[in-house]
C-alpha cells in the first residue's frame, strides 16, 4: 500500500459531493440506531407530554446548533474540518484537539451502539447472540466492522455515493412505520393513557421527565454537522448550510412521529417491556409478525448506512487534526485512494475495544448511548462558543492579536448571533442534565489521549502546553482519576 505523509491539495475535481449528496450525509448520519430504539426509550422515562416538550427543546436547541454550523461553514470558510477546526481558530491548540478528539471517540462509541444493535436483532432469532453483548455476538460484529473497515480503504468518494444510495433504502421502513401506524395503529384512549407515562401528573415531574429524554435526543441527532466534516468536498460552499438545514428538519419529523406513533398504538407498560429494536415490537402489533420482520431489516440497512456515514466522518476529523499539526503525523498518511487509512485504522480499533468493552456491561446499548452522547457535548459546546466570539468583533478580535481573523468572510448576523447565545445555552443544559457520571467518564477518554497531543507538539518542535492548557490537562486528568475511583467503588457503572 502505498502513502504519503501529507494531504494533497483539493482541487476542483475532489469537489464532488451536490447538495442532495451532503444532504445524504447529514440523514445517514442521525437516522441509523437511534431511531429504531426510541419507543423504549422514550416510554422508560417520559409521557406523551413530556415527550413533545423534549422534541421542541431539542429541535430548537439542535436547530440553533444548524444555524452556527451553516453560519460558520459561511463566514469562515477557511476552516475545513468543521467542528474541530472551530474550537481551535477560538480558544487554542489544545481545546481544538480536545474538540476533535472527542468528536472522534463519540462517533466511534456510537459505532459500537450500531453493532450492539444489529446483535440484539439477531438475537430475536438466535439466542446465543443475547442482546448483542455476548461473545458471539461480540465476534460475528467485529468481523463485519473489519469488512467495512476494508471497504473504506477503497475511497472516501465511492462510499459517500453508496452512502446516498443506502439512506433512501432505509427510509422506507420507517416512512411505512410511521403511515401505516398513524392509519391502522392510532388508538386515542392508549395515546390519552399515555399523557404522563402512568406517573401523577406536575411539574416537578414533567421536568425529571423531560430531563430523562435529554442524552437520547442528543444521540439521534448526532450527525447533523456531517456536511460541515465534509465541506471540503462540496461543489459549492452554499451547498452546505442547505443540506445541513433541509437534512435536521426532515429528521427531527420522523423522530418526533415515531415516538407519537408508539404512544398512540401501545401502553407506555407496554413499549418499556419491548425488546429492542423497540419499534420493531410496535410495528408488529400494529400489522402482524411481517412488520417486526420489516423494520428488523430497514434496521440492519440503517444500520449499516449509518456506520459507513460515520466512519467516513470520524476518521476524517482525526486525520484533519493530525493535518492541522494537532495529532502525530503518521495519522496524514493516505493510500492511493485518497483515503486516510492510518486514521481510519484508529477508528476501526477503538470501536473493536469498545465491542468488547459491551460484554462487561450491564446495559451495553444504553450505557454506550449515553457515554457518545456526553463526548459529543464538548465538541458541540466549544464550537457554539466560538460562534459567539466570533460574532463579537472585540472579543474576536481579542483572540486573533487585535486583528481580525485571517480567511473569515464578513461577520455574524444578529440573528446568528442568538442563535449561537441559545446554541450554548442549550449545551450547557445537556451537561447538566447528563449529570456528572458520563461527563467524568469522559475525562477517562479524553486524559490519556492527551499523550497524542504531547507527541505531535514535540515533533515538531512546539511548546506543548500553554499555561491555561495546562490547567485544563490538571483537570482532565482529576476528572479521569475519579472516575476510575467511580468504577472501583461502584459509584459510576457502565
Amino acid at each position: 500500500m502505498a502513502v504519503q505523509e501529507q494531504q494533497a491539495p483539493v482541487t476542483s475535481e475532489d469537489r464532488t459531493l451536490s447538495v442532495v449528496a451532503l444532504a445524504a450525509m447529514v440523514v445517514g448520519s442521525m437516522v441509523g440506531a437511534g431511531v429504531f430504539s426510541l419507543p423504549r426509550n422514550f416510554a422508560t422515562g417520559a409521557g406523551v407530554i413530556a415527550t413533545v416538550i423534549a422534541w421542541v427543546v431539542a429541535g430548537v436547541g439542535m436547530l440553533m446548533l444548524v444555524f452556527v454550523f451553516q453560519a460558520l461553514s459561511t463566514h469562515r470558510p477557511d476552516l475545513d474540518a468543521g467542528i474541530f477546526a472551530y474550537a481551535k481558530a477560538g480558544f487554542g491548540n489544545y481545546l481544538g484537539f480536545f474538540s476533535a478528539f472527542g468528536y472522534w471517540a463519540s462517533a466511534c462509541v456510537g459505532n459500537v451502539t450500531y453493532w450492539v444493535l444489529i446483535g440484539s436483532t439477531i438475537g430475536s432469532v438466535l439466542p446465543a447472540f443475547g442482546e448483542g453483548d455476548t461473545l458471539l455476538s461480540v465476534a460475528v460484529t467485529s468481523a463485519m466492522l473489519w469488512a467495512f473497515h476494508l471497504f473504506v480503504l477503497r475511497g472516501t468518494k465511492n462510499a459517500a455515493a453508496l452512502n446516498t444510495i443506502v439512506t433512501v433504502a432505509k427510509l422506507v421502513p420507517i416512512v411505512l412505520f410511521l403511515v401505516v401506524g398513524a392509519i391502522v395503529g392510532t388508538h386515542w384512549d392508549t395515546f390519552q393513557l399515555n399523557l404522563w407515562g402512568g406517573a401523577e401528573p406536575s411539574a416537578g415531574e414533567l421536568f425529571s421527565q423531560v430531563r430523562s429524554t435529554m442524552l437520547i435526543t442528543v444521540f439521534v441527532f448526532l450527525g447533523v454537522e456531517g456536511a460541515t466534516v465534509y465541506s471540503r468536498y462540496a461543489r459549492r460552499r452554499e451547498d452546505i448550510g442547505r443540506a445541513t438545514l433541509s437534512g435536521f428538519l426532515g429528521v427531527l419529523a420522523v423522530f418526533a412521529l415515531v415516538t407519537l406513533v408508539s404512544f398512540a398504538a401501545l401502553p407506555a407498560a407496554e413499549l418499556r417491556g419491548l425488546r429492542q429494536p423497540s419499534m420493531a415490537g410496535v410495528f408488529g402489533a400494529i400489522v402482524g409478525p411481517w412488520g417486526a420482520v420489516l423494520i428488523n431489516v430497514g434496521l440492519v440497512v440503517s444500520v449499516l448506512g449509518a456506520y459507513l456515514a460515520w466512519t467516513l466522518m470520524s476518521s476524517e476529523v482525526l486525520f484533519q487534526a493530525a493535518r492541522q499539526e494537532d495529532a502525530p503525523r503518521f495519522l496524514t498518511r493516505v493510500n492511493r485512494h485518497g483515503t486516510p487509512w492510518m486514521a481510519l485504522l484508529f477508528t476501526s480499533g477503538l470501536i473493536q475495544v469498545f465491542l468488547v468493552v459491551t460484554m462487561f456491561s450491564d446495559d451495553a446499548l444504553t450505557s454506550m448511548l449515553e457515554l457518545c452522547s456526553s463526548l459529543s457535548l464538548i465538541p458541540y459546546f466549544l464550537s457554539a462558543l466560538y460562534a459567539v466570539q466570533f460574532g463579537i468583533p472585540r472579543w474576536s478580535r481579542r483572540a486573533h492579536g487585535g486583528v481580525e481573523p485571517a480567511g473569515a468572510v464578513g461577520g455574524l448576523t444578529r440573528r446568528q448571533l442568538v442563535a449561537a447565545v441559545v446554541a450554548v445555552v442549550y449545551t450547557v443544559f445537556l451537561v447538566v442534565a447528563a449529570g456528572p457520571q458520563y461527563l467524568l467518564l469522559s475525562f477517562l477518554i479524553y486524559a490519556p489521549a492527551t499523550i497524542l497531543y504531547v507527541i505531535a507538539r514535540r515533533e515538531r518542535a512546539l511548546r506543548v502546553f500553554t499555561t491555561a492548557e495546562r490547567v485544563l490537562c490538571v483537570l482532565s486528568v482529576v476528572g479521569a482519576v475519579a472516575a476510575i475511583i467511580g468504577l472501583s467503588t461502584g459509584s459510576i457503572t457502565l
